[in-house]
């Protein structure tokens, strides 16, 4: 815990500073030059155009490639021919897509954090680190190695969007609503993820507990 806090923080401090890094003296490269090709990469079957004149004239002539057909000329992008629209949307797994947006708010959410001040950063990321250490027994909850890597991750994940759905506007009203000012708002998640990972803690040590009575009576 201790080290994961602290390359947490080493992490901030460095993301907070890099602005104030002078950039690299690269001259950098102008894109839209004539014969820019607009295609979509994740995909090698998709339909490809080239303008001939760049983007200084992107309704000019231009190159059609269509997969296993001719190329196509049109002189302007008004020419009448039957072509399929060029998609330019990705083919990202839903999944890898939840994982990202949530990954981006958890970490737009340490950058809150980290702003309001060292405490109150300390105070969600230890809490938050208590919870994710005390998901080991995931590691170890089966005798087949891969099963409990499989668990593990799974594990992560449903902190990763348990950290997502709390952090909403709408679950810290609810929650300010049930604390009615006991505590400040900004504790109400640390607590909950300490209580969560206090009681992970708890079942472990009974599962333990249990399964070394049961190796003595043996």
């Amino acid at each position: 815990m201790i080290l994961s806090t602290g390359f947490c923080l080493g992490i901030s401090f460095m993301l907070e500073r890099w602005n104030s890094v002078p950039p690299a003296q690269i001259a950098g490269i102008q894109l839209g030059d004539k014969g820019l090709i607009l295609s979509n990469t994740l995909n090698r079957n998709e339909t490809a155009v080239v303008l001939l004149d760049g983007m200084s004239n992107p309704h000019g002539p231009r190159v059609t490639a269509i997969p296993n057909r001719p190329l196509v000329f049109q002189q302007s992008s008004n020419a009448v021919f039957n072509l399929p629209p060029v998609p330019f949307g990705e083919d990202t797994p839903l999944f890898m897509k939840s994982l990202a947006a949530d990954i981006r708010l958890n970490s737009e959410m340490f950058t809150l954090k980290f702003t309001e001040g060292l405490i109150s950063y300390l105070i969600y990321a230890g809490s938050l680190i208590f919870l994710l250490c005390s998901l080991g027994y995931a590691m170890k909850f089966s005798v087949w190695p891969l099963a409990n890597v499989f668990l593990g991750a799974l594990a992560f994940r449903g902190v990763l969007a348990l950290c997502t759905f709390f952090t909403t506007q709408d679950v810290l009203e609810i929650a300010g609503s049930f604390v009615n000012n006991l505590i400040p708002v900004s504790l109400t998640i640390p607590l909950v993820f300490i209580v969560f990972g206090i009681l992970i803690n708890i079942y472990s040590l009974l599962v333990f507990a249990s399964k070394r009575r049961v190796d003595n009576d043996y």
